[in-house]
């Protein structure tokens, strides 16, 4: 169990205040590591700071907005204040945007690729180097979506094609940066959830439900706990030698 052990490290969770970002803060806490969250909403953030304090973690919070990318070389700064340099970074914050392809405005299509692809790039060269390269050892976990490994059934009528493009984006982003850094000790992987109860995405679910769950053949949807063993194993000594993958959380909805 040593092998999962993160005493000692620092993360720093994008999105973290709720959700997957959260579920994953856990993990994470329960496993020893001091903790950095962004997210845009300070109420929540403090929420999510005490919550995880009862847990026996330090935590830092940042209010900020990534899609602010002039702003992030600045969030990176201020997270290392925090507790100095980071071993962890979780790109989690994300965004999504309905609308067929026909009605999808650019400006929503701008706005998901900004969050979703840009500010991760943006935050992840900032921690590179100021971190990782010059100590030569990092973890990076790129939360990506089944989204991006495929459409959506017609029959759901879920129009998410910057959402999903973004995604398929950030999953190639996670295998190029891979092979550019592993010469570096750093390993960069993703994880891309199924269907997990969420703000974003809890009133699809509840609308979808009897359409949905026939395609997972686990016959559920992630759970409080289910992407905390997968988030917590990609970035501790326990898959120093995974690199470069992309491990489906969804309940073989996409075996």
């Amino acid at each position: 169990m040593t092998l999962f052990d993160l005493t000692g490290k620092v993360a720093l969770i994008t999105g973290g205040s709720r959700g997957l970002g959260l579920q994953i803060a856990e993990a994470y806490a329960q496993a020893g590591a001091r903790l950095i969250l962004t997210a845009r909403k300070p109420a929540e953030l403090e929420a999510a700071q005490q919550h995880l304090q009862r847990l026996g973690a330090q935590v830092a919070t940042l209010a900020c907005d990534l899609s602010r990318t002039d702003d992030i070389p600045d969030v990176a700064r201020r997270a290392m204040d925090a507790f100095g340099d980071i071993d962890i970074l979780v790109n989690n914050a994300g965004t999504s945007w309905a609308a067929p392809m026909q009605d999808h405005p650019l400006d929503g299509w701008t706005k998901v690729m900004t969050l979703n692809v840009t500010a991760p790039f943006v935050l992840t060269r900032e921690i590179g180097r100021r971190a990782f390269l010059p100590r030569q050892s990092g973890k990076i976990l790129n939360i990506a979506s089944i989204g991006g490994l495929g459409g959506n059934r017609a029959d759901t009528g879920m129009f998410t094609i910057a959402y999903n493009s973004s995604k398929a984006a950030m999953i190639n982003f996670t295998r190029a940066l891979a092979t550019e850094w592993g010469r570096h000790n750093i390993n960069v992987n993703a994880l891309a959830p199924g269907f997990f109860p969420s703000k974003m995405s809890e009133q699809l679910i509840d609308r979808l439900d009897r359409l949905l769950l026939p395609s997972v053949p686990l016959g559920r949807f992630g759970g409080a706990d289910d992407l905390k063993g997968p988030a917590l194993l990609l970035v501790s000594d326990a898959g120093r030698h995974i690199t470069g993958q992309c491990l489906a959380v969804d309940g073989g909805a996409t075996a």
